[in-house]
Formats: C-alpha cells, structure tokens, sequence
C-alpha cells in the first residue's frame, strides 16, 4: 500500500492553522512495543512475529491503545531474547509509565492496567517518553516531518526519544505525543518539541501547537485549552474539569484552572484545510463562547441558640 502525501501548502503543518482540542480521545491507557519494522499503514497488516499480534489483539479488544515503537535513525533488529513493552495509564490519579522485557506475552496482565495496578512483569520507571510520528504507509506527512524531528530529540534524549506507528491527525504532522500523561503537539517544528519536552521534564505544557490530553472529550480538551490561556497556568495538573453538560452543539463544563473555577461554554466550528484531500478538506476546532469566574459557594453561620 502506497503512503498518502501532501504538497504542504502555505498554512499546514507549520503551526498556522489551529490545533488545539484534536488529541485522539480513546486513549487512556498505553501498551507501546519495540518493532523496528517495516510498518503498514494498519497495525493488522503488519507483518509482526505472532507474539506481537498476540499482544495487540488483546490489546485492542481491552481498550488499551497499541503502539509500535523504534529507535530514531538506522533501521536495526532488536537484540536479546523477549519483546520490549512499555505501558502507560495516563488517567489515573498519579499518571505512571512502566516496562518490560516478555519472554510469553500472556505475563503482560493488561487487566491490571485497565484497572489501573501497576502489572506484576512491569517496572515502574521515573522518565517520561516522547514519541513522534513517523508513519510513512500511514501518511507521507508523517515521515517527511517526523523523521527529522525525532532524530532532533533523540540527539538531547536519546534513551526516552522513539519513532512511532499512527498516533492520530495526520494533518497536524509533526505529532509529538509526552508519557505517561499522554499531551499531544502537533504542526511541531524541532524548535518547537525540544521546547515542549522541556516543559514536559518540568511538570509543564506549552500552549503553543499543544493538541491537548487524550483520553477526554475535544469539547473538555478545548474548554482546558481555554482557561489555560486565560489563567496563564501551565502546570500539567493545574486545570482539570470538573463536570460538563452537552446541549446540542454547545459544551458547558466548569474547569478548575490555578485554585479558581471556571464556567466555559464552547461551540464547534470548521476550518478549511490547505491540504486539500491529502489529509483532510477540512479541520474541526472550537470557539470559546462564555468564560466567567465561578463564584465561591458561601454557607450561612448557623446562629447560636
């Protein structure tokens, strides 16, 4: 299967047009797997020892998103004796990344992990990981602006750089996705992912081509979006929403953002690609349409009797 291309017109994958509220929404937790490839345009396809499948499969069926992962540069085959996995919940209290070398895949309780326990064959470990897209079958985009970017990171952090199978939004190439917590960036120029990572390393975010958390809904990634803009509070932890309603188009979702809560109101609205039919005629966002501080509630004191 040939890879889909773009002649990347004036406006795409440059940080022009917006990109925030688009990281993919069903990814909460992670089972990523050294394959140094090639890589089909899908998962399936791919012609992987069967163990690997195996891994996927279950994967998938368990809601758990697989990656295929490698090392940046020159294409070797992975030495030593079992497959190399790393698995990340990026939703529970304490976001946390883990590893292990399977000698039988079924040692991988991803049961656990859905739960969110720290699976026995797993070891925790204590620095993040930055993935960046780099699948050609998947979208030519990728590849061309991938590459470059992932030998750019890897030249700072070689041990926690890897190249990636599909993350999701070919027409915001170059994707860079930071574990455990699962932040994406996208339209990334190298510049602009080691600054990101940075942040990242710091317990922070940077506005600027940040796609949002994956694993919530797009309306609540844009109402985050929107309060840490308005709040300055950059902190990976700093805003959280706190409950949300739908009516029709509209979100209504009140966001806590640096010790003050928010009501935020925000309303879709579509963009026409540059890109043409490459990636996508065009490009979902949204617009924030009410902001307002949210009054602390106050109790009465009770009277003395």
């Amino acid at each position: 299967m040939t890879a889909k291309g773009c002649a990347h017109p004036a406006g795409c994958h440059d940080g022009t047009l917006p990109v925030h509220a688009s990281a993919t929404v069903g990814a909460r937790f992670w089972l990523l797997i050294e394959h140094p490839g090639p890589w089909a345009s899908h998962l399936e396809d791919c012609r992987l020892p069967e163990d690997v499948h195996t891994l996927v499969k279950r994967a998938t069926q368990l809601g758990v998103r697989p990656q295929l992962i490698r090392r940046p540069g020159r294409r070797t085959p992975v030495s030593g004796p079992g497959i190399h996995v790393m698995v990340a919940d990026a939703h529970g209290p304490e976001p946390w990344l883990a590893e292990s070398i399977l000698t039988d895949p079924d040692d991988l309780d991803l049961d656990a992990l859905v739960a969110g326990v720290l699976p026995k064959s797993c070891i925790l470990v204590s620095e993040p990981v930055f993935l960046v897209c780099t699948h050609a079958r998947r979208n030519a985009c990728c590849a061309r602006l991938g590459l470059p970017l992932a030998r750019s990171l890897a030249e700072v952090w070689p041990d926690r750089t890897w190249e990636t199978s599909h993350v999701g939004g070919d027409r915001y190439a170059a994707n860079l996705v930071c574990l455990p917590h699962g932040l994406y960036y996208g339209s990334m120029s190298q510049a602009a992912a080691i600054a990101a990572a940075n942040a990242y390393r710091s317990g922070e975010v940077v506005l600027d081509r940040f796609r949002g958390r994956a694993g919530i809904p797009e309306p609540l990634q844009a109402a985050e979006h929107f309060v840490r803009a308005h709040t300055g509070e950059l902190s990976v932890g700093g805003v959280a929403v706190e409950s949300s309603r739908s009516d029709g188009d509209a979100t209504e979702a009140i966001v806590r953002g640096g010790g003050v809560r928010f009501r935020v109101v925000v309303e879709p609205m579509t963009l026409t690609a540059p890109c043409g039919t490459a990636c996508a005629d065009t490009i979902t966002t949204y617009r924030l349409v009410v902001l307002d501080r949210v009054a602390p509630v106050r109790y009465a004191t009770p009277a003395l009797t």
